[in-house]
Parts: C-alpha cells; structure tokens; sequence
C-alpha cells in the first residue's frame, strides 16, 4: 500500500518554502523521520521527514520547486504510518515476581558477664567521639604486674589530648605488646592479661525469619517532579540518545525541530520515546525540563585547593634538621587551615583602660591567695566574656551553614589559649556566669598546669563558646587572632601599657591594654561587633556594669 508524501507543517506561520536539496531517490529504501529533502522558508532551512519505513515510489519535485503545507511531491510503498499502526504490539508478559529467600538476620545483643581465670586480650577501647587512635607517650605497667581493673597500662597522645588506657580486668599482665612512640587504633589488641575476672561484652545472636510469603515490592519508576509517567522520559540529562552524530538523520517532524531550536535544546541529544524512536513535541519538553532542574539543584563548585608548591632541598642551602610534628601540632595546623580558609574574619581593635581594674586586683589578690589562688587579669577578662555573651547572643552561636540554621547557646563556657611545650592547646572553663573571678583563678590554674604536664583529657577542650588568647604576659600589642571554629567570636588581649591620656583638663598616665576582636563576618555585622568590643571595653573599665547587664 502506498503511502502519499506530503509537506508538514513547517512551523507558526510558515506556509511553504523553496527545495534547496532532494536527499533520497526513487528506489531508496527509507526510514521513518529520515531526512528527505529541504526547504528554505524564509531565514531558516528545514527538513521534510519520512512520515514511515518503505521504498520510494515515486518523488515529483526538483531543486528549485515551490512546495507549499499539504502539496503532495512523490509517494512511499511498503511502509505504514505512525497513525495507520492499528495492531498493537504484543504485550510481554509481566516477569515473574522471584520470590524472596527466606533470610535470617542475627541480632547480636550485648550483655556485660565476667569471665572468672584464663587468658583474655587487651584491647584498646573507644577513646571518645571521632577519636580513632593515637601515639603511645607512657607506658605504666609490664608483663608479668599484678593490675587491678582501671589501672592506668599506658597512655595515648590522641589529637591535642592525652587518655589512658585501663586495665579491661584485674590479674596478671602476661604481655604488653606497645612501646613508645607506637601507633594503636581503638580496637586493636596490645596485650594479654591472665588470672582474673576481665569484664567482657558477650553476644547473642538471635534469629530473625522473615516471612518467606512477603514480597519485595517494585522499586517506583524515577521520574521527574510535575512529569507524567505515562510515558517514558529520560530520568536525567546523562541518558541523552545514544551516540546519535550530528549527520544523521533527525527522526523529528521540522516542527519539533524548530521549537528545539527556539528554546536552545540540541536536538541530537533528545531521546525519542514516540514509535520507532521518533522525537515527539513532549520529548523536547521534557528534556528541557530536566536539564534545567538539573542546572538549577547543581551544587556550586567548590573553589580549587590551593596549589601545593613543592619544597626546595633546603639542605642544599646548608645543614638542618627535620623533626616529625607532635600530634598537638598536626591538630594545630588542620584545625587553624580549616578556620582560616571557611571563615570570612574581620578584626575591630580598641584600647582599655585597666588602671582601676588593675588597682583592684591587687587589693583582692590576698584574700584569693587565701582560697589557694592567684587573681589574674587573665580570670577577671573571661568573667567579663562570659557576661558580654549573655548581653549579646549573636557572639554566644554557631552557624550550621549545611542546614542554614543560627545554633544559639543557652550556656556560658569560655575557652582560653595556652602556650604548653607541645603547642598551643585551648581548655574550657565551664559555666562562667556561675562562677566568681576566683573561682574561675583556680580552674584555670589547674586546667593550664594539667595542659602544660600532657594531662589533657579530649573533655577539656570541648563546649567552648568563645575563645580568649592573652599574649599580655609576653609582649606585643594588637594581633589579629583567628576565630576558634564552630564558635564565631575570639578576643585578643596585648600587653598593657603606661600611655598619657586626655582627661579633659590635662594628660595623666593611665594602664592601657589593647584588644583585638576577630569575628565571623557571616553572621556578626560592623555594627555588633563594634558595640561588642565597646561594651567589654567599658566593663573592664567599670565593672559595675557586669552586674547591671551581664
């Protein structure tokens, strides 16, 4: 049966056009939407399709020829139409559900029992959240010690914290397989202990059937978000045609092409889902859809690490010596990178006068001296700190960028810097709106003492709200600290000078002491800082105010 070939329609208002090529002759075998000649109408060139499969009987035009929507210009034999398919293909049959396996699932249940006599491992526990290992600094005990459960048999340099690893049991350490300097992950086994009762976690495993008559249910056919599933679509921009090259021919009437082209889809990468993989109108659509869905839901990329320079020999330039860092330094350096290259940082700077403030921790510094102390400028300043939180609970925050959220805390801890053998180490004091200054002397004496001896619990170092770094015992006047992250707020503090200052009538010597306020740009403004610093400066010099709005 033979198929008339007429011209489609060529888009909104075009009414014809000018053959400008013939593509095929009489004879050729064709397929559907292959490209049989073309028309220029008007500014734009497009192509005449074949509307099926079959042989070319006849073709009645020539180069040059007018043709306008509808003309009849030759005829197809042997191939049916898209709209002449009248016998529906064969459905497959639905595949045959496979049953499940019947499966057995073991629950293993954790119950605390003591083994009485033989040899158990020691093995080294959990060492607290995201702490996987560590380097082994001491060892306290030999093969062949009489140990008690809880008994210290090493310690471990984990991060910028020291923690010791206790006897699981009491009896006799037959080996103890670590030395100094050794690497241990938490889980790995270090020693044997034999002849007492060891506190073991025994499990229980527990049978689980599942209903061999349950069936796993088909997974939901993916497709885009508002799209139809009656027909198929590609599920993302990846799943284009495949390897569909520019000249082949375009299985698209010139009117889906068009409206390709208007909405700058490459036709070429369009999937066909209509018969024989024909591009329909809701094919082109579709694709446009998804690659804008695609674009828009695209993280941002990342900005590109900075290029590594590579280290000259510098022992080409004369002699050196190489040292591994210690752990507190290897800590220091991927925690102050982190800080520095995901902070915006601004640094405001002021000076205080703590000439009375200073006067007044003389006069108090016997009776703390009594409570076994020392007052220090240092415990007076984060006392200050922790009220200037409570007055402004954007500096008392985190920012959780992933779920763009403000964390406020309702508790007042303040981390402060200190300088140990090993390096730079922050402990926490804890709840300082509830402490007095002396109270405040003492906790951070013992926490610096335990710092600067490697007695540093990981606990220590954890919950602060704000950082204070006091270079003032050294020298130096304004710097420019780096924000202490997740907190958003770090005080610097100089050391404090004898400068002339204007009292109106006349210069008068007073004790200066510089600050320096760094904070994250992304969630505190100019403003707050700056009103921030004043208020910490006018505490420090009447700190009545502590009391009135702390």
């Amino acid at each position: 049966m033979a198929t008339e070939l007429q011209v489609p329609a060529l888009g909104e208002g075009v009414e014809g056009g000018k053959v400008i090529s013939i593509e095929v002759a009489v004879g050729d075998a064709v397929t559907e939407g292959q490209s049989l000649l073309e028309l220029e109408t008007g500014k734009a060139t497009v192509e005449v399709p074949s509307p099926a499969d079959g042989v070319l009987e006849s073709l009645a035009v020539s180069e040059g020829d007018e043709l306008s929507v509808g003309d009849v210009f030759g005829a197809l034999a042997g191939g049916e139409t898209a709209a002449e398919e009248a016998a529906p293909e064969a459905e497959e049959p639905a595949a045959a559900e496979e049953p499940v396996a019947e499966a057995e699932e073991v629950e293993e249940s954790e119950a605390e029992v003591e083994e009485a006599g033989g040899e158990s491992p020691v093995v080294v526990p959990a060492l607290g959240e995201g702490v996987e290992g560590g380097s082994v600094v001491s060892i306290s005990a030999a093969a062949g010690d009489q140990v008690k459960e809880g008994d210290t048999l090493f310690e471990l340099e984990t991060g910028k914290a020291t923690v010791e690893v206790p006897a699981p049991g009491s009896g006799t350490l037959v080996s103890l397989d670590v030395s100094e300097g050794d690497e241990v992950k938490v889980g790995d086994t270090v020693g044997i202990l034999s002849g007492g009762a060891v506190k073991s976690a025994a499990k229980t495993p527990a049978k689980k059937k599942t209903d061999s008559s349950q069936k796993k249910p088909a997974p939901p056919s993916a497709a885009p978000a508002g799209m139809s599933t009656a027909e198929p679509v590609p599920t993302a921009p990846l799943q284009a045609a495949a390897k569909r090259p520019d000249h082949a021919p375009i299985p698209a009437s010139p009117s889906v092409r068009k409206f390709a082209r208007e909405i700058g889809v490459d036709i070429h990468q369009v999937p066909g889902n209509g018969p024989r993989g024909r591009i329909r109108l809701e094919d082109v659509k579709a694709w446009s859809k998804q690659l804008h869905q695609q674009q828009s839901v695209a993280p941002v990329a990342a900005a590109a690490p900075a290029k590594k320079v590579p280290l000259p020999d510098f022992s080409t330039f004369g002699e050196i010596n190489v040292e591994k860092m210690n752990a507190i330094r290897r800590m220091t350096v991927e925690h102050m990178d982190n800080c520095w290259s995901t902070i915006p940082h601004v640094t405001q700077f002021d000076e205080a006068d703590v000439t009375d403030l200073e006067a007044l921790r003389k006069s108090f510094q016997p009776k703390a001296e009594k409570a076994g102390t020392k007052l220090t400028m240092t415990a007076m300043l984060i006392k200050i700190m922790g009220s200037a939180l409570k007055a402004f609970p954007n500096f008392n925050a985190s920012i959780d960028p992933e779920n763009e959220e403000i964390i406020y805390k309702k508790y007042f801890n303040v981390g402060c810097a200190v300088d140990t053998p090993k390096g730079l180490v922050v402990p926490v004091i804890r709840g300082v709106d509830g402490k007095n200054m002396i109270e405040i002397s003492k906790d951070l004496g013992e926490l610096a003492g335990q710092m600067r001896d490697g007695k540093i619990n990981p606990a220590m170092l954890q919950g602060g709200c704000m950082t204070l770094s006091n270079l003032g015992g050294l020298s130096g006047k304004h710097f420019t600290p780096i924000v202490n992250g997740p907190e958003v707020a770090i005080l610097g503090v100089g050391r404090a000078t004898m400068k002339p200052v204007w009292n109106g009538s006349d210069f008068e010597p007073r004790l200066m002491m510089p600050l320096s306020l760094s904070y994250d740009h992304r969630l505190i403004d100019g403003a707050d800082g700056t009103r921030f610093m004043r208020w910490i400066v006018e505490a420090i010099e009447q700190p009545l105010l502590i009391s009135l709005e702390g």
